[in-house]
């Protein structure tokens, strides 16, 4: 077809659209309420997620591209700038070529001038190879993969490669040394039965296309960067779906999303970023490592050494993990059991847990099985995310950064976990099932609405890293760490965990914000727990759990809050109410499981007023006569019960 001026405008725009709106929001971070951590490292502000006006234009002069076709074992070709021998074809020069035809062991082979850049149109080719990659790109200064509008193409490869000194490196059905671009509105179907399916070692951008991937290792890889703005993905991977690897610099290695349709099946990780993953749009459909009923560690905080045999891109296994039923009931339960030794059987891999060697896309043998993972920041700022995952459905090194999106998860072990900062700011998170639900070293909740179930605590903040061992993060931790925070500012957060509501290994201040817990039904756990201080200035909260380790806030604080055990337990689902003198109603919540100790807090509160608590049969009357008020007689150490007792 002929170029077209309004596709060149268009394409114009579109990237003056993309790199605005990938440079939008690079300053965003932690709330200012919130305390800086120590990691440092590259963040979103540090890439360049922008993207070309040439790498969306999908126009051509097609009187002066080259034709190449394949057929009958040949391939024929009219014009200058490539050669052939049999099924196989050379292109050594800048220009355009418009590949058509059949070839049943044929290849592309891109050996241009390093300055020249080359525009592969895809009119419905479909090229087997049988021993080496499909399309190779050894010389180039960039190359694009046009998918002209209709038309169906596909590229396979064999399960082994016969490689040279030239191409020893040489691991994906389409492999290029090059900066590599697809756009367009065809159908690339890409079969990778050797390793990985579409390699670039520098950049890999891609605008759109209909592009379905079935690897035997990573789906796609972009060393230096990743950038998807568009386009439609089935992506099914033996290892990782998306990945960049570069770790020499902060601004490379990165990936970043700003629209696209995807469906990704991975054994491994669907999306890992060396560095930065930044999501800013698009839809994504994600299952890796068989998903959460193959969860990577069991209810009680072990690991579980059999769910690597069961991951099978997507089948899930007999080891799931469900809320825990040795725990027992009531008050008198104990606290789940923690592992005794490191002897786990199961290694979680770091971000960088691969070879940085430019020539080697290897994957090196892994058990990590998250959806989303960066070495240093996860943001989200957009987007609608349903994930299924057999390990961390989100998983940063460093910090995690959520703006906006809706994002759904189902985790086999932490909904999201943070070696670092952990923020939201806005936005939906619904985590449906975890073992932990949010962890990080420092929490900042500003906005949105968090909905967590875990069959361990809630929201954790603690230091260290996610490592399934005795080592894992915050495990038996009783004296305060420096460092770690909780601080909830707003937002709507409910939590239904088996373990801790609410757990801070350092301090937690609420300034606003409402929140709602449904905690433990043993007494080896709080529906609050800390082991610095709780400190209250606004905001509401009402949290429900057994009696034993209960928690109240701090008489640091400025608002009322009160802890009160009930004289029984009270069944689940059994409505709540906290209402002042007059009748009126201050608080409601209903439990989904049975519980006896209550934390509230509200700015309704004033000294003096005396409220009643009913719970199903029981109604006890309690009166506010300082910062905190309390009548439980729970073993936890006396942390929250400063202030007058009020009974």
């Amino acid at each position: 077809m002929k170029i077209s001026d309004t596709k060149k405008l268009a394409a114009i725009t579109a990237a003056f659209f993309i790199t605005v709106t990938a440079f939008s929001g690079c300053s965003e971070s932690a709330s200012s309420s919130q305390t800086t951590n120590s990691v440092s490292q590259s963040a979103k502000s540090d890439i360049d997620a922008s993207i070309a006006a040439e790498d969306i234009d999908v126009g051509y002069d097609e009187e002066s591209s080259i034709g190449i076709t394949f057929a009958d074992g040949s391939a024929a070709i009219d014009g200058e700038g490539a050669t052939a021998e049999g099924e196989t074809v050379t292109i050594s020069q800048a220009g355009t070529y418009i590949l058509s035809g059949t070839a049943t062991n044929g290849r592309i082979i891109v050996s241009a001038d390093k300055t020249a850049e080359i525009k592969l149109i895809f009119n419905g080719v479909d090229i087997t190879c049988a021993d080496n990659a499909p399309l190779l790109v050894s010389k180039a200064k960039k190359v694009y993969i046009v998918l002209e509008d209709g038309t169906e193409n596909v590229l396979t490869d064999s399960a082994s490669y016969s490689l040279g000194e030239d191409d020893s490196n040489t691991d994906g059905a389409i492999f290029s040394k090059a900066d590599l671009t697809i756009n367009g509105s065809g159908t690339l179907t890409v079969n990778a039965n050797y390793k990985h399916g579409i390699v670039s070692k520098d950049d890999l951008v891609i605008t759109d296309g209909n592009i379905n991937v079935t690897s035997a290792s990573t789906a796609m890889e972009g060393k230096d960067s990743v950038k998807i703005s568009g386009g439609t993905f089935n992506i099914s991977a033996g290892t990782n779906g998306i990945k960049s690897t570069n770790a020499e610099a902060s601004d490379k290695g990165f990936i970043s999303v700003t629209g696209g349709s995807f469906t990704v099946v991975a054994n491994n990780d669907a999306f890992e970023a060396e560095t930065v993953l930044s999501m800013e749009g698009g839809s994504f459909d994600i299952t890796t490592g068989g998903g959460s009923a193959n969860a990577s560690m069991k209810s009680d905080g072990t690991p579980n050494k059999n769910w690597q045999n069961d991951m099978g891109n997507g089948g899930g296994g007999p080891n799931g993990m469900g809320r825990p039923d040795d725990n027992g009931n009531g008050t008198g339960g104990k606290p789940p059991a923690m592992p005794t030794s490191d002897d786990t059987g199961l290694t979680i891999e770091t971000a960088a847990n691969r070879t940085t060697d430019s020539t080697d896309t290897t994957d090196n043998t892994s058990t990590s099985a998250k959806a989303l993972k960066a070495g240093n920041e996860v943001n989200i700022s957009g987007g609608e995310f349903k994930i299924d995952s057999a390990d961390d459905s989100v998983h940063s090194n460093g910090n995690i950064v959520i703006t906006g999106g809706n994002i759904s998860v189902a985790s086999g072990d932490n909904g999201m976990h943070a070696d670092g900062n952990l923020t939201i700011s806005d936005g939906t998170v619904d985590i449906t099932k975890s073992y932990e639900g949010i962890e990080g070293s420092i929490v900042t909740i500003d906005g949105g609405t968090i909905s967590v179930v875990a069959s361990d605590d809630g929201i954790n903040c603690a230091g260290g890293s996610d490592t399934g061992s005795t080592d894992r993060m915050g495990a038996d931790q009783f004296s305060s760490q420096d460092g770690v925070e909780l601080n909830i500012n707003g937002g709507t957060i409910t939590i239904d965990a088996e373990g801790d509501g609410l757990d801070s290994n350092g301090n937690f201040t609420m300034a606003g914000g409402t929140v709602y817990v449904c905690g433990p039904t043993n007494g080896g756990n709080g529906a609050l727990d800390y082991n610095g201080t709780a400190t209250v200035t606004g905001g509401t909260l009402i949290a429900c759990g057994a009696v034993g380790m209960e928690e109240g806030f701090s008489d640091t604080s400025t608002q009322y809050s009160v802890l009160h055990d009930l004289g029984s337990t009270v069944s689940a689902n059994e409505k709540l109410t906290i209402t002042d003198s007059d009748g009126k109603e201050i608080l409601s919540f209903t439990p989904k499981k049975t519980w006896q100790s209550v934390v509230f807090t509200s700015a309704d509160l004033k000294e003096g007023e005396t409220y009643t608590i009913t719970a199903g049969s029981q109604s006890e009357t309690v009166t506010i006569d300082g910062i905190v008020t309390s009548n439980s007689t729970g073993m936890s150490f006396g942390r929250g019960h400063g202030g007058g007792r009020g009974f």
